[in-house]
């Protein structure tokens, strides 16, 4: 399916019904819903999508068309603020408004501080530039050897598939090159040739990560096409997807879909998941389909002042992550892109909330908590400092409860330039 197609403009009517009539001879067939719907989300579109179908509801490429793109659907469904109502009247360019039906039930509908809410309604805050921000912050247009290709790493690349996504965060890395007015950017297949003639030639790429834009906006048919394509090239040994769909349009990981990206293994794919607010029943389905096709969930997680920058609320959000079936991968310190501020906290939040997981509940709640450096230093991880010091051959290490013990460490050299 095409990008056009998925944003409406060749779409046929979703409408099916669910199943046939039945027959006078037969008895009536059992209505199967596709997905779950949660009873406040059938609440919410019920009020706001009057007449909808529960197949339309669940229906993926609906809810791409049906997505809240302008002032007036948002005004329909919100109570706005001044503050929001102006800044949306005042925005120009790319990243625009984009919200799923469906992401939008799970949002605060009076409230503008409502963290959902805060990370997709724009405010104003959004046209204040502070210090150290830019619209690359990563440096990535400089390390982009093709359109669509940045290659900074030795053995692995960024692969950008296509400048849409099915929601638009407010403080999205790559705002600059996502959504475009007039029809939002589109990386075409000419340019994804390109992109493939770089890869068959730079053999030391062994990891490709897909990512956009949400490569899970791409039709089956088309991304099956793409991952033959990487899968041909021997030395490219796995493939990761990066998306936040499962979360807002869980809808999209049909049955089919799943069975597609089940004969690319090994795929991974890292899901950018914000507040425990999306852990619901259809996000349930949808990692759950992802996990039963074999493919290795991971998370990642910005810190984001007012939305999630709590250590409690985020020791909640880790551990529903592994209840869905999806490993805490990344913590990451929001990007300064510009217009962020007001969603930027500083990193001794970040290392707060490490200690608070850190021993405190498993293992595998704890994500590696790293700042992708600007001016594409790349990722730096940082962690919570252990070490006090160094007594002889013992190394003096904190543990999570505050408390000092020894490790017998002969020869040594580790702490000893603390003082104790």
């Amino acid at each position: 399916m095409s990008l056009p197609a998925l944003r409406g403009h060749a779409l046929k009517p979703p409408l099916q019904p669910v199943q046939p009539k039945p027959s006078a001879e037969k008895k009536p067939a059992r209505v199967f819903l596709r997905f779950p719907v949660n009873a406040d989300t059938k609440a919410f579109y019920r009020r706001f999508f009057p007449g909808t179908s529960t197949a339309e509801w669940n229906d993926w490429r609906w809810q791409m068309r049906a997505r809240i793109r302008s002032l007036g659907e948002l005004s329909r469904i919100f109570k706005l603020s001044e503050d929001e109502r102006s800044a949306v009247e005042r925005h120009q360019g790319p990243l625009p408004v984009g919200i799923t039906p469906y992401y939008a039930s799970l949002m605060g509908l009076e409230d503008p501080a409502e963290p959902l809410r805060r990370t997709h309604v724009m405010s104003s805050g959004e046209f204040v530039v502070s210090y150290g921000e830019n619209d690359d912050p990563l440096g990535e247009d400089h390390d982009t050897k093709v359109p669509g290709i940045v290659h900074r790493y030795p053995d692995r690349v960024l692969f950008l598939t296509t400048g849409t996504c099915s929601t638009y965060c407010r403080y999205c890395t790559r705002a600059r090159v996502v959504g475009n007015p007039g029809g939002e950017y589109q990386f075409s297949t000419s340019q994804w040739e390109k992109a493939l003639a770089y890869l068959e030639v730079h053999t030391e790429v062994r990891d490709v990560l897909l990512s956009g834009g949400d490569p899970l906006t791409i039709g089956d048919d088309k991304l099956d096409w793409l991952l033959t394509r990487l899968r041909a090239l021997k030395h490219i040994e796995f493939i990761r997807i990066g998306t936040k769909i499962p979360l807002v349009l869980p809808q999209r990981i049909t049955k089919d879909f799943a069975k597609m990206l089940k004969k690319h293994h090994p795929l991974f794919m890292s899901l950018h998941v914000t507040h425990p607010k999306e852990l619901t029943e259809e996000v349930m389905e949808s990692t759950s389909r992802l996990a039963d096709a074999g493919i290795p969930l991971g998370s990642q997680t910005v810190v984001l002042k007012g939305v999630n920058d709590d250590p409690a609320l985020m020791v909640h959000l880790m551990q529903g992550l592994l209840r869905h079936r999806v490993k805490p991968y990344y913590l990451f310190m929001c990007d300064p892109i510009r217009g962020t501020a007001h969603f930027r906290t500083n990193v001794e939040k970040g290392l707060q909330i490490i200690e608070a997981l850190r021993g405190h509940t498993s293992g595998y709640c704890t994500p590696v908590f790293s700042i992708d450096a600007p001016d594409g230093g790349g990722k730096i991880q940082l962690a919570p400092d252990c070490i006090v010091g160094r007594d002889g051959d013992d190394l003096l290490l904190r543990n999570f409860e505050g408390k000092v013990y020894r490790y017998p460490d002969p020869g040594g050299s580790v702490g000893a330039e603390k003082k104790i």
